[in-house]
């Protein structure tokens, strides 16, 4: 009797617990999943769409939605300010889908989170010229793009802080006492930039360096060209103070 009683206890206690257990919830499909990330992407919510839209590439799905779920983890990078992880993201959809419509939307914001990575003119550029290699990139692959615009500005002002940054390597020269280095830096920035609006102190700085290594015609006639095209520089004061002077 006592081992019936016994028996029955266990078999009662088995179905309890198979009762608790429960029958194993059915795993997502990959649109519930892509569902699933555009709602945690519309409330902002980026690292969990991210997260869901992994889950979705790795399911295999078709290749509209696996290109969906890859755009979509560029774009939530990207809104995050997670910008080297967007920029990678952008790249690999452009290798994974060259033809897509949105191919020329990923290199627009593949430049983007590039330059988004600039700091200042003092520090590294690669992030600067990264952004430029990009933009012009795009400007010769969708030279009718509604974006060609903006990129048009993006190149002009990454253009910009390159030539900063040459000026301001050509000033730590000048600092130092060497001349020669600081004469061939600025050389090189009115060469390599142009179309730089700032030119006026590279003129200067070249000009009083030319001084510094006694060549005082090769000195009056960049400061010369400094009077004459910038007449509203505030360099000017010191460009015809140096001309003044007597040899």
């Amino acid at each position: 009797m006592k081992r019936y009683a016994y028996g029955l206890v266990l078999v009662l206690l088995s179905l309890l617990f198979s009762g608790c257990a429960g029958t194993p919830k059915p795993e997502k499909t990959a649109e519930q999943l892509y569902a699933e990330g555009e709602a945690a992407f519309g409330r902002s919510s980026y690292e969990r769409s991210i997260e869901l839209w992994k889950q979705v590439r790795e399911s295999f799905p078709g290749p509209e939605l696996a290109s969906k779920a890859e755009i979509g983890i560029a774009n939530a990078y990207f809104l995050n300010g997670d910008y080297i992880e967007a920029a990678a993201a952008y790249e690999d959809f452009r290798k994974l889908h060259p033809t897509h419509e949105l191919a020329q939307f990923a290199l627009y914001r593949q430049a983007l989170a590039s330059y988004n990575l600039i700091t200042g003119i003092d520090t590294d550029q690669t992030p600067t010229k990264n952004a430029l290699a990009l933009f012009e990139s795009f400007v010769r692959q969708y030279p009718k793009s509604e974006y060609v615009a903006k990129v048009q500005e993006k190149i002009a002002d990454c253009r910009g802080k390159l030539a900063q940054y040459e000026i301001y390597v050509g000033r730590f020269y000048y600092r130092t006492d060497n001349y020669k280095a600081a004469a061939a830096r600025f050389e090189l920035v009115l060469v390599n930039f142009p179309d730089y609006t700032g030119h006026d102190e590279t003129l200067l700085y070249l000009g009083k360096s030319y001084r510094e290594l006694k060549e005082r015609e090769r000195m009056r006639t960049i400061l010369s060209r400094l009077v004459r095209e910038y007449p509203a520089s505030p360099h000017l004061g010191e460009a015809r103070k140096l001309l003044a002077e007597k040899p």
